[in-house]
């Protein structure tokens, strides 16, 4: 029987044929001194945290009028008092996160924010609203973008699916490679897309102004059903919580402002004004083009389904190359509208575990200078989502934007109280009155973000919004737990004492071996170092004749290859323990052995050798049992206070000549 398990040291990339194709999929390691390097401008900022919130132009007032389809052609008379508030929520959350920059010019996240004003509970609600909403946004972005595709394809209406996870793997390993690289490659179809639809909305106002309000469509959108049910205020608080959802992204430049160049402030403020500048601009554009060329909300699960702005791209420029091109960007932009969410979701979970409410794995930095174990979660957690959910945008759409605005009145209250104590604490009038002003910025912020916050849980409960209710007192709970882990551990492990020599006698040595070779010699040798009492367990389970042929060949090995060279070096020579395995399992009798030796050792500490294999190749992970393993594992958790175990590595070129 051999003994064999890899350690979890990797193997040289030029040994590794998985190391080689890691090494072209994410790129060569990068040293900590490159981090500054790493950093972002404005011009990478954008698509590096825009694409969530320009993006969401596409979904948001589609979802608006989806919810309004009940009326007919009725729908477009009400879809412009639904984006106004919206659109005046945007600039009020515009002056707030200004101003949160500017006061946490490092961190501005409502996860910061709530913590250094609000107390833990506070901080904690929000880390489990932002953590829920960067996963919602990414099964939301890429099922949206896939729609958008759709819509110009109609033949690959029956692989959404697929299409999703495809550019879920796709925005993960470009993560994986960095911030900075997935900024750089995001951001040409992040302008193509500004470019394309500022061109469709320019020539679609000209042609509205030229007509007098009614302009002709190059390709005419389908007609409009007539109404079903009468207008109702419930019915537009629906739309209007539906239309919210164009706003998630804001908080995003905040969040992760880590990730900007020194001076981050300028970096942060120039980032978020065109995130919104050009957001406002898209979602006034739409609102205004949709009334005036008849453009309604079709249902994505049927077939010759069409986004809201392929319609209005189509009847502005037609079917054309340009239209193609456009549709494109969009796809582009949806899809990887998720890589704001892998900015920002790692940054905030390698805080939340530094303040150890999370395993301590999220806070360390991967081989691209970027927390990798944040990134992998977030791309498995939104792959669960859209497959649960199969694609579709609208089944996602309830359960988005509760998360984004708890965060927003979070962070906004937070900031009340962050103004207010500056103020408390500053002296002049000049200062004071500053201090005044932004606070109430940030009050009008927290009012009517909670406001709409309110709307948005009423309206979209029974869709699916208790979902999301449900499940952030359950994130709540298991960070807590995770915390108080962490606490009973400090606690345990702590020791302010001098070190305590209770017992500095050489210990008993247990050397596991499977039969005489080189890999034992290793181990042997080793424990002889250590202990003048050794002894080496050997387990077989062979019956009847082969038994006593093996047990006299191993014992007179024993004594040519051990026992009288150890000897003839003046040592005592360890001894030789056979035992039987009745049950297949090696560590029941070295268990049993352990707990014999701790009985009778008067107080003496056991230390057990395992002598493991190496193994450098994929193949080799084939050609070896796990037993080693499970006796390792055994023996940490038989709970024997005096007990130790060591791995001897051999690696096979230790046995090359």
């Amino acid at each position: 029987m051999a003994f064999g398990v890899q350690t979890e040291r990797p193997p040289g990339p030029e040994r590794s044929a998985l190391g080689r194709i890691v090494a072209f999929l994410l790129g060569p390691r990068l040293a900590n001194r490159e981090q500054k390097d790493r950093k972002l401008g404005a011009l990478e900022g954008v698509p590096a945290m825009g694409l969530d919130a320009l993006g969401s132009s596409a979904y948001g007032p589609e979802a608006a009028l989806t919810v309004l389809i009940p009326l007919g052609a009725a729908s477009l008379a009400y879809i412009g008092w639904i984006m106004a508030p919206i659109v005046a929520l945007l600039l009020i959350l515009f002056a707030s996160y200004w101003q949160t920059i500017r006061a946490y010019p490092n961190n501005g996240g409502a996860y910061i924010v709530s913590r250094e004003n609000l107390g833990t509970n506070a901080s904690l609600l929000a880390a489990a609203a932002l953590m829920i909403d960067y996963v919602l946004n990414v099964a939301v972005g890429i099922s949206a973008g896939v729609g958008a595709l759709v819509s110009a394809v109609p033949a690959l209406h029956r692989h959404i699916l697929p299409l999703c996870l495809g550019i879920l793997g796709l925005v993960t390993i470009t993560n994986l490679r960095g911030t900075l690289d997935a900024g750089r490659l995001f951001a040409l179809p992040t302008y193509l897309f500004v470019g394309s639809f500022a061109v469709i909305l320019g020539i679609g106002w000209f042609e509205v102004a030229a007509s007098g309000g009614h302009p002709q469509p190059v390709v005419p959108p389908p007609k409009l059903p007539p109404a079903m049910e009468a207008v109702s205020v419930w019915l537009l608080l629906r739309a209007f919580a539906s239309g919210c959802t164009a706003m998630t992204g804001v908080e995003a430049v905040s969040n992760g402002m880590t990730a900007f160049r020194d001076p981050t402030v300028k970096y942060g403020h120039r980032t978020l004004a065109v995130i919104v500048i050009v957001l406002g601009v898209l979602l006034v554009g739409i609102a205004h083009l949709a009334v005036s060329y008849g453009i309604g909300a079709m249902d994505q699960t049927k077939s010759g389904y069409r986004s809201v702005l392929s319609q209005l791209a189509g009847a502005v420029v037609g079917n054309g190359a340009f239209y193609y091109v456009a549709m494109g960007s969009l796809l582009c932009v949806l899809a990887l509208s998720a890589n704001t969410s892998f900015v920002d979701f790692p940054r905030l979970c390698r805080t939340v575990a530094a303040d150890a409410f999370l395993p301590k794995s999220f806070a360390i930095a991967g081989r691209r200078l970027v927390y990798s174990v944040g990134i992998l979660y977030l791309a498995l957690a939104a792959g669960l989502l859209l497959f649960v959910f199969g694609g579709i945008t609208d089944r996602l759409i309830p359960l988005f934007a509760i998360g984004a605005f708890l965060t927003f009145t979070l962070s906004q209250t937070g900031m009340v109280v962050h103004w207010r104590r500056a103020r408390d604490s500053r002296t002049g009038a000049a200062t004071a009155g500053a201090s005044r002003t932004h606070q109430w910025i940030n009050t009008i912020g927290a009012l009517t973000t909670g406001a709409a916050l309110i709307v948005i849980v009423i309206a979209k409960f029974k869709e699916g919004a208790w979902i999301t209710l449900v499940v952030i007192p359950a994130v709540i709970v298991l960070l807590k737990r995770i915390h108080s882990y962490y606490e009973r551990l400090a606690s345990l492990v702590q020791d302010t004492r001098p070190l305590q020599l209770r017992d500095t006698r050489p210990p008993i040595v247990l050397v596991v071996m499977a039969s005489w070779n080189k890999v034992t010699d290793k181990a042997l040798a080793m424990a002889l170092s250590l202990s003048s009492d050794v002894l080496a367990v050997h387990l077989f389970q062979l019956a009847g004749p082969e038994e006593e042929e093996h047990d006299r060949e191993l014992r007179a090995q024993w004594h040519a290859f051990v026992e009288q060279p150890v000897r003839a070096a003046g040592l005592a020579p360890p001894r030789l323990i056979i035992l039987r395995g009745h049950r297949r399992a090696i560590h029941e009798p070295v268990l049993k052995l352990v707990r014999e030796l701790g009985t009778n050792s008067g107080g003496r500490r056991i230390a057990v050798f395992i002598p493991e294999i190496v193994k450098q190749r994929w193949y080799e992970y084939l050609l070896h049992t796990s037993r080693t393993r499970q006796l390792h594992s055994q023996l940490l958790s038989c709970g024997e206070p005096r007990l130790m175990v060591v791995d001897v590595p051999w690696r096979l070129d230790d046995g090359e000549p």
